[in-house]
């Protein structure tokens, strides 16, 4: 496996196919997407080599992120690549839920088994504000669907932020008494244009876990292949509350993540390092040299984030990465 200096072991992978979204969320992409033409994303073949090498090395799960993943005409094939790799046993992705009622039938039967909607508000027009888009109805019309499909995992992402939805987790609370799903809510993070913002909307996720755990929430252990989230679980509901905490003191000891980025850069923390390029090693039918540096590089990573401190790295909006 992957291990890095501190001994964690990496088993998640979350790869990037496109920085380009068609929504405007308030604390990512306000202005819209602003990149060029020449785009230029990791290829069919460069993601299926990229995904065995990292299996190879033990990366059991992988998400397929953006920018919104789905605006690849060939997302499908992305997931079809991604089942077919030995080793890799979860496929996830992050999406808008733009379109996920028209398709997630077919990406499921692809090899698609969990997936995760960026929902910040259950109010339609609070969801238009932050969003940019009337697609309220839409977006929770692909989660039913999803669910009726079947797949392992469906979960809510959104991003705490105290002018806009701060007010709504009882709201939140009683949307998965009856569902299935599991609802992270996410502290709105620092990037490198976006400080006022954040020094306006930030809420510490903590305040969130002692409600719970005040009214008979129980926190749930982690998989070994989960996310960051703390997960919380209490009987009188079917649906689940995660809280991803950054900047809790602890956050970075149970760190299990990689990322690449659409145009094939590894990053081994979404707030630190500038990465590496790994698209000339991409193309080698063999894998030796990119499963050689994997080892070499994992060696770098470093114990924590400095957010506290408020180095973002060079992280200038979620989408670059992958979130």
């Amino acid at each position: 496996m992957l291990i890095d200096p501190t001994g964690r072991e990496f088993s998640y992978l979350r790869l990037s196919i496109t920085d380009v979204c068609n929504f405007k969320c308030v604390y990512c992409l306000p202005d819209g997407y602003q990149g060029g033409p020449d785009r230029g994303f990791l290829t069919i073949d460069e993601i299926s080599n990229t995904l065995k090498a990292f299996a190879h090395h033990g990366i059991e799960k992988v998400r397929i992120t953006g920018g919104e993943p789905t605006l690849r005409k060939d997302f499908i094939d992305v997931v079809r690549a991604a089942k077919d790799v030995a080793g890799i046993k979860k496929i996830a992705m992050t999406t808008n839920g733009f379109s996920l009622h028209k398709n997630i039938h077919d990406w499921v039967d692809a090899g698609l088994n969990a997936i995760n909607v960026s929902i910040d508000s259950l109010d339609p027009r609070m969801f238009n504000t932050i969003t940019g888009h009337d697609k309220f109805t839409s977006v929770m019309k692909g989660i039913d669907t999803a669910l009726e499909t079947g797949i392992d995992s469906v979960k809510i992402n959104s991003v705490l932020m105290k002018q806009y939805n701060a007010k709504e987790f009882d709201t939140f609370l009683n949307w998965v008494k009856h569902r299935p799903v599991t609802i992270r809510f996410i502290e709105l993070m620092q990037t490198n244009d976006n400080k006022a913002f954040f020094d306006a909307n930030h809420v510490s996720g903590q305040v969130l876990k002692t409600q719970l755990l005040q009214t008979g929430w129980q926190q749930v252990a982690r998989s070994a292949s989960a996310g960051p989230a703390q997960e919380f679980a209490h009987h009188d509901y079917q649906g689940r509350i995660g809280l991803i905490m950054p900047y809790s003191n602890d956050f970075c000891s149970t760190c299990n993540r990689l990322r690449v980025t659409a145009k094939g850069n590894l990053h081994l923390c979404l707030f630190s390092e500038e990465g590496i390029s790994l698209r000339e090693y991409m193309n080698d039918s063999s894998n030796s040299k990119l499963m050689a540096l994997l080892s070499r590089y994992i060696k770098t990573k470093k114990p924590t984030h400095l957010l506290h401190q408020g180095n973002t790295g060079i992280t200038t909006n979620l989408s670059m990465l992958g979130g």
